[in-house]
């Protein structure tokens, strides 16, 4: 017998005088089952012995029409250009064209899912043709690669973040586990890996807010800036959505989890702070190179005979760090069709001729300006009064 010949035998069965229970345990049934569709029947639907679908009538905690729209608009502009379209770089397009509200990225995923749009790119990445600012590095210090890996977990359970730096033209890193994102521990993390690893001309990172500072101050120099001016050093930011800028130290940080971190059992802070110095002085002796001719990172820095410089404390200074007065820190940035140029959410008209290409901004802090170049030519001089 169906299941809805089922329920009609019931019903009829019990119009007939027959006790309910002698009528549920008959046909294998629950108490619960056999009143549920004589409720059904006495509502007075001709069609009650049927099954009603699950789904809800209303959806009121759904993303709301237009933002999933924009969302994948978003999405397909990305991946069109070449660019990275996942769920983050999804966040970042939103906040920079101030769309609210912005679904979090468990929300974007599903979107992305539900709308069919989760095919990846396979292969190498390949270059648009367009002439990319690069901080060169031919000796060692001249340009440092920082980037930090988390939250990543102990079996304690302790969460950490680890900060890795890699020296670009000898390989050698540096590497110093931290437990928050930002503040005094940010900076001692940094200052420990200067310690270790010399102090460099260039420190590039990406735009992590910890390392800029505040998208409400865009011009207030967050502590790593300051630090990194006081210490004579520039800071660089990447592009935004651009992680491959970084990408010695990003190729770093895959041999750092799959070598160290998913290998090595560490159960508290102190087994992580070991840890992460041994497998630094592992990987600066004893790994060798191809591009650096089979050598070592640290044979490679002896072979150069180049003098690093290093901080000039073993402590590093208390944070909040003073304004400083002097030096420069850069931002690069590709131009989009509108011609902004944004540097920590402050936008900039620059001169069209830089549309569709990457520009080098350079904060100088001692003339208080902004310098925007193209291809190595200054374009455009804007006074930029620190805050």
């Amino acid at each position: 017998m169906k299941e809805e010949e089922k329920r009609t035998e019931a019903v009829r069965r019990f119009n007939c005088g027959e006790k309910p229970k002698a009528i549920w345990i008959s046909l294998g049934r629950s108490k619960r089952w056999f009143f549920k569709w004589l409720g059904r029947f006495r509502q007075g639907d001709k069609n009650w012995y049927k099954s009603r679908p699950c789904r809800p009538e209303r959806f009121p905690l759904r993303t709301p029409r237009e933002i999933e729209k924009i969302v994948v608009n978003i999405r397909l502009e990305l991946y069109n250009e070449g660019l990275f379209c996942g769920a983050q770089a999804i966040t970042w397009e939103m906040e920079e064209q101030g769309i609210e509200p912005i679904p979090s990225l468990s929300t974007i995923n599903r979107i992305i899912k539900r709308n069919g749009l989760t095919h990846r790119r396979t292969g190498r990445y390949i270059p648009k043709g367009k002439k990319y600012p690069e901080p060169k590095a031919t000796i060692p210090g001249e340009v440092h690669q920082l980037d930090r890996v988390g939250p990543c977990f102990l079996k304690g359970p302790i969460r950490f973040y680890s900060l890795n730096s890699v020296d670009i033209a000898t390989g050698r890193c540096g590497i110093q586990p931290v437990t928050a994102k930002g503040g005094q521990g940010l900076i001692n993390a940094i200052w420990a890996i200067w310690s270790r690893l010399g102090l460099p001309k260039c420190q590039q990172v990406d735009n992590d807010m910890p390392l800029y500072g505040s998208p409400t101050h865009p011009r207030g120099m967050g502590q790593f800036i300051r630090l990194c001016l006081h210490n004579g050093i520039e800071p660089c930011f990447i592009p935004i959505r651009e992680p491959w800028r970084n990408g010695v130290v990003e190729k770093f940080n895959d041999h750092w989890e799959q070598k160290f971190y998913h290998r090595i059992p560490m159960y508290s802070m102190e087994d992580l702070l070991q840890g992460s110095l041994a497998f630094e002085y592992k990987h600066n002796t004893r790994l060798k190179y191809s591009k650096l001719g089979g050598k070592t990172p640290l044979d490679t820095l002896t072979a150069s005979g180049h003098k690093l410089k290093f901080p000039p404390k073993p402590k590093a200074p208390q944070i909040p760090l003073p304004r400083p007065e002097q030096g420069k820190y850069h931002v690069i940035r590709y131009i989009r069709s509108t011609g902004i140029l944004n540097i920590f959410s402050e936008h900039f008209q620059v001169p069209p001729e830089a549309i569709q290409e990457y520009v080098l901004a350079t904060i100088d802090v001692t003339n208080q300006q902004l310098q925007i170049r193209l291809h190595g030519k200054l374009i455009d001089q804007i006074p930029y009064k620190m805050r």
